[in-house]
């Protein structure tokens, strides 16, 4: 037996680049993060066109290759190399394709949120500080009182344009009630937490301490008015996304307090801004 016949010859060949190509296809989403918190291009290259525009493309392409070279492998006399090859090809190439799937899903499945916060009544609102560092990156999210869904939700969310953004998270926020026949809501609820034996200066102390915690930079800290407004920095793409806290009085010895938190780029946030309300509220009650 030849080695051309142990490695499968051309067909050994196609399968090997099949596996090669599927391996590429399913690194390159890390090229394209990589490159972005390396500096070599900017968020809109690295997300925008890389990841959501040529990711895809790439692991549609692997995962026809693959199964072109499983199906060749076969014809004639059947090669074990080729076959398994191919098969890994495939494997690789179509958990890519599952995980694409999966997020896609889920991004449908959370409403176009990028503003969430825990008393809509009152809204938190930004100092000139904030809008400045804000404007700086050429953030093109406002911050407004009651903002409402733009309009570019209409292809992915039709019928969601238009409507405040308050009562969407409210929808999609966990109700008891609501969800006794469902798994799970979209986003946890979120709600003003009162402290009624917690002090001001105690409270937004501890407010402080999480805020430095969790390495978030710090854009203003106003004790006096009970404020902090802090930007936390995703890993890979390096997103922005401002947090404002605002510590109030209540009653005679208590306090109470209120998180917003905004995305400055970027229709729907994927839940990540609900999340981090939420992760930040449970750090400061357990550091309190």
């Amino acid at each position: 037996m030849t080695h051309s016949d142990q490695s499968g010859g051309w067909r050994g060949k196609f399968s090997l680049f099949a596996l090669a190509f599927a391996i590429f296809g399913a690194l390159w989403f890390f090229i394209a993060a990589g490159g972005t918190k390396l500096g070599l291009w900017d968020w809109r290259t690295g997300f925008g066109t890389l990841t959501m525009g040529w990711g895809p493309k790439i692991v549609m392409t692997a995962l026809a290759v693959s199964m072109i070279a499983l199906l060749v492998s076969l014809v004639a006399a059947p090669r074990k190399r080729p076959f398994i090859l191919a098969l890994a090809a495939l494997l690789v190439a179509g958990l890519s394709m599952g995980r694409l799937f999966a997020a896609r899903e889920n991004a449908k499945r959370l409403p176009p949120l990028h503003d969430i916060q825990t008393d809509w009544a009152n809204p938190i609102m930004p100092t000139p500080a904030l809008l400045s560092a804000r404007a700086s990156t050429g953030a093109y999210n406002e911050i407004e009182a009651a903002p409402v869904i733009a309009e570019g939700a209409k292809g992915n969310w039709p019928g969601m344009e238009g409507r405040l953004v308050s009562e969407v998270q409210e929808e999609a926020e966990f109700d008891p009630d609501r969800q006794k026949k469902e798994v799970s809501a979209p986003y946890p609820h979120l709600e003003t937490v009162v402290l009624p034996s917690v002090p001001f200066d105690m409270a937004y102390q501890a407010a402080l301490e999480t805020v430095n915690a969790k390495g978030w930079t710090i854009v203003t800290a106003e004790p006096q008015e009970g404020r902090i407004e802090a930007t936390d920095t995703t890993f890979w793409f390096e997103f922005k996304d401002d947090v404002m806290i605002r510590v109030l009085p209540e009653g005679e010895s208590g306090s109470r307090v209120d998180v917003r938190s905004v995305s400055r780029v970027g229709l729907s946030d994927l839940g990540a801004n609900a999340k981090r309300v939420k992760l930040f509220l449970e750090d400061f009650e357990a550091r309190l």
